[in-house]
């Protein structure tokens, strides 16, 4: 379990990383989504969408990585915590934030040296756990494995439930979409008359104490501190927002 501003901190990294990426590469900001009662006016967040992205391998992820044309070399292995997997002859390599296709290329790529035909084909074979974030006004904040299939509420829940200052009608869905941009949409989570809402591994529900320009005040105060990129660790542990 880790604190609050450990939390608050690693979600305004992510939200800064992502705005930067898109200068850097010349492309233009995505659109900011609008929202109720609270408007983001200098942080960009995509249009939402419900399309799922293509997978990217994550920490604790089980794959299989056959070399038809070197069957000796196929190997069942884990992500490590790091995101790093150990392959023989070529040592380690990068795995998590990667999709199955870019992994294949990736690895491919490496065995060149060492194989005549460096064919490789990734498989999944298990995911491992969905990370959620939950913060604000909950009970207890923090970085939670999700069991199985779980919604919105649940989730907060699972959190120790709405603080009374909470505004639970007006929770921030914060979510990597397609090509890795943040999007964001305001739940009503309220026990009787909410949403229900499917979360997605490495969603972030912030849980206002008034409005969600509470939310855009924070982003707003810290941007300018904060380092770029969307991998970091937490006592060790590599961690992908």
């Amino acid at each position: 379990m880790f604190d609050r501003r450990q939390i608050l901190w690693t979600m305004g990294a992510a939200m800064v990383a992502s705005s930067v990426a898109g200068c850097a590469s010349g492309q233009s900001a995505p659109r900011s989504v609008r929202v109720q009662r609270g408007d983001f006016n200098d942080i960009a967040f995509a249009d939402w969408t419900d399309a799922e992205p293509e997978y990217l391998l994550y920490p604790g992820d089980e794959i299989e990585v056959a070399t038809p044309t070197a069957t000796e070399l196929t190997r069942t292995i884990r992500v490590g915590p790091d995101g790093r997997i150990a392959l023989p002859l070529i040592g380690q390599a990068m795995a998590a934030d990667r999709t199955i296709s870019e992994l294949e290329y990736d690895l491919s790529t490496a065995y060149a040296s060492q194989l005549v035909r460096p064919i490789v084909e990734v498989t999944l074979k298990t995911a491992g756990p969905m990370k959620v974030w939950v913060d604000g006004e909950v009970r207890t904040p923090g970085v939670y494995d999700m069991p199985g299939d779980i919604d919105a509420y649940q989730a907060i829940i699972q959190a120790g439930g709405f603080l009374p200052t909470a505004r639970p009608q007006q929770v921030a869905l914060i979510r990597r979409g397609p090509g890795s941009v943040r999007m964001m949409r305001v739940v009503d989570l309220r026990q009787r008359r909410g949403e229900v809402i499917a979360l997605r591994r490495g969603d972030v529900l912030y849980v206002p104490r008034s409005t969600l320009g509470e939310l855009a005040n924070f982003f707003t105060q810290v941007k300018a501190a904060l380092p770029v990129g969307f991998n970091y660790t937490i006592n060790g542990q590599y961690q992908r927002f």
